[in-house]
């Protein structure tokens, strides 16, 4: 690295007047000042051109460097600062003297020596500074420890260091060496360094992350197979550069660079990251411009979730370009998610399949809507997020209405949205019920996609988006299309046992029973009620109603008439549990 050696101009960082170690010059106090001076810049030059003869002519395998030798080191800079010092004295008393100029050669030398010992420094311990290794760091500046102050690390600190495997020494060093830099006006020269070795380590961090520079042509083209494994790449990169990478670069800079001058923290550490962050936050955005499909909705989704932190890390000024970018992207990736579920909305709409579903099973219309509504409640921080702005829900007020439901804490945009999809489609599935020309079966088909819809709701986050007021609402509506069900289905065997029957008619009612029974069986013996509990409701139901009513005419009146009597309770019972499970039975009463 070719680092900057041309200093050919003093560049005081004069403190406040009174800060000033020397009294002003008068004849009372001349001789004492100036021993002072002559005493500081003596110091300096010992130490100073000492050990710039060892860094240009010495073998370190034999000499140590500076900064290997803490006590050394911290004369070093107590010299540097001193001399710093008396240079300032010197610019007011006389800014043509010999002394003066004998003062800025020497500050020359200590800063290149400087400058090469903090290049070293950066780049033998690149490896070790790491936002792990360096999360002691970020305690407040009172608490903070150096091995140029006279207090030590605390033994869980020591502990925790230790483990993470950095050499706090080096850390110590570099915040020296910096802050000396900053106090004799180098501070240009110290960031410089700095920037150019830490960016390299981002930047191939970043690279180890799969992180790429890709345009919007480059991302356009792309099959959606490679797409989304760029998408899992970037979801994973995003978490450790924001987590991890980035914000150890901004608590490794904090401590380095402690400063009232909080300028330089945030240039460093907005020249280290910028390119990065830059490649890096553009991705999603340009992801987000392709071709809107289904598929994409939920990569769409991890991709706005992940700004968690962001803004934090790069709220200076500086980091102006940084969080433009961010918030380009999700405001992208926002309105993508919008046109997506407006898409969604629509093609459920325009579903024009004029089969009937077999058996009146679950269509699958409602199985894809809803499989897909439920693992949008999944995003549901994001999705409220994005649809808080969204023009006013369709739904009608009194959609919600219910006596139960608080007032005062009305149902979020989010359910509001959500229910609004359900509610198409099962207005949707209203219309596709009048194509079955059996009414029993329309109904079961109903009571089946609602059924579904609701079990759906209850298993998933939907059902604390939608809230309990929806779900027994929608609960009573499958009640509703049962019972409607079991009345259109069954009301002829049902009737064919009169309330108050007699001996004499005995016979005549067995025989009806007989053919309205059979009947109703091969209507449907093919038609199914795929929820397991609802079959069992069900069942009961046909024991209760049709079951047992038969048993009590059949206990009553079965002696003599066995030439017309075809079935016992225990008959009818083995058949109507093989109903509504979508198969023949293998012994059908079908004769």
């Amino acid at each position: 690295m070719s680092k900057p050696r041309n200093f050919f101009f003093f560049k005081p960082s004069p403190p406040p007047q009174s800060s000033s170690p020397f009294p002003p010059s008068s004849p009372g106090n001349k001789t004492f000042s100036d021993a002072i001076i002559d005493e500081n810049i003596e110091t300096a030059h010992t130490l100073i051109t000492k050990w710039n003869h060892i860094s240009t002519t010495s073998n370190h395998s034999q000499y140590p460097y500076l900064f290997t030798n803490t006590e050394e080191a911290k004369h070093y800079l107590k010299a540097v600062k001193s001399l710093q010092s008396a240079m300032q004295y010197l610019v007011a008393k006389d800014s043509t003297s010999k002394k003066l100029i004998e003062a800025q050669s020497l500050m020359q030398l200590a800063m290149k020596n400087l400058e090469s010992e903090f290049y070293r420094i950066l780049g033998e311990n690149r490896d070790r500074f790491n936002s792990e290794s360096v999360s002691v760091l970020s305690r407040s500046s009172t608490d903070r420890r150096s091995s140029f102050s006279d207090d030590e690390y605390s033994d869980e600190e020591s502990s925790s260091l230790s483990a993470q495997s950095v050499s706090m020494t080096a850390v110590a060093d570099l915040k020296a060496i910096a802050e000396c830099m900053i106090f004799t006006g180098y501070s240009k020269e110290c960031a410089k360094i700095y920037v150019i070795v830490r960016k390299s380590i981002v930047d191939e961090a970043l690279y180890n992350l799969g992180v790429e520079k890709l345009s919007f042509s480059q991302v356009q083209k792309m099959d959606w197979e490679v797409l989304e494994w760029k998408i899992k790449t970037w979801l994973n990169a995003v978490k450790v550069a924001v987590n991890t990478l980035f914000h150890g670069e901004r608590t490794l800079c904090d401590y380095i660079f402690e400063s009232p001058e909080k300028k330089i923290v945030d240039s460093c550490f907005s020249e280290i990251c910028k390119d990065g962050a830059m490649m890096l936050f553009s991705f999603p955005e340009n992801v987000a411009k392709c071709k809107k499909t289904p598929e994409k909705m939920f990569r769409t989704l991890d991709l706005y979730e992940n700004w968690h932190q962001i803004e934090s890390i790069f709220s200076s000024e500086s980091n102006y370009t940084i969080r433009s970018q961010v918030i380009a992207s999700q405001v992208r990736l926002g309105e993508t998610v919008i046109n997506m579920l407006t898409d969604f909305e629509s093609a459920i709409q325009k579903e024009s399949s004029k089969v009937p579903v077999p058996g009146g099973g679950v269509h699958p219309l409602t199985r894809y809507v809803m499989n897909y509504i439920a693992l949008l409640s999944d995003y549901s921080d994001a999705i409220a997020d994005i649809v808080s702005d969204w023009p006013q829900s369709p739904l009608p007020e009194s959609y919600y209405k219910n006596p139960s439901h608080d007032e005062n804490n009305p149902p979020s945009e989010i359910a509001k949205r959500l229910s609004w999809l359900i509610l198409v489609v099962l207005c949707k599935l209203d219309g596709k019920a009048e194509l079955y020309k059996d009414v029993a079966l329309s109904y079961l088909f109903l009571a089946n996609n609602m059924q579904y819809v609701v079990v759906k709701v209850r298993k998933s986050n939907l059902g604390f988006i939608l809230g309990e007021d929806w779900l027994l609402k929608h609960e009573m509506k499958v009640k509703e299309y049962v019972t409607k069900y079991e009345r259109m289905a069954w009301n002829k065997v049902m009737s064919s046992i009169p309330e108050n029957p007699t001996a004499e008619n005995a016979s005549g009612i067995f025989q009806n029973f007989n053919v309205v029974f059979e009947e109703a069986f091969r209507t449907q013996y093919l038609w199914v009620v795929p929820d397991p509990k609802m079959r069992e409701e069900i069942g009961a139901w046909l024991d209760l109603n049709v079951v047992y009513k038969y048993r009590e005419f059949y206990v009553k009146y079965r002696v003599g008439l066995n030439l017309v009597i075809r079935y016992s309770p225990e008959d009818l019972r083995n058949y109507l549990s093989e109903i509504l499970c979508g198969s023949v039975s293998s012994h059908s009463p079908d004769r």
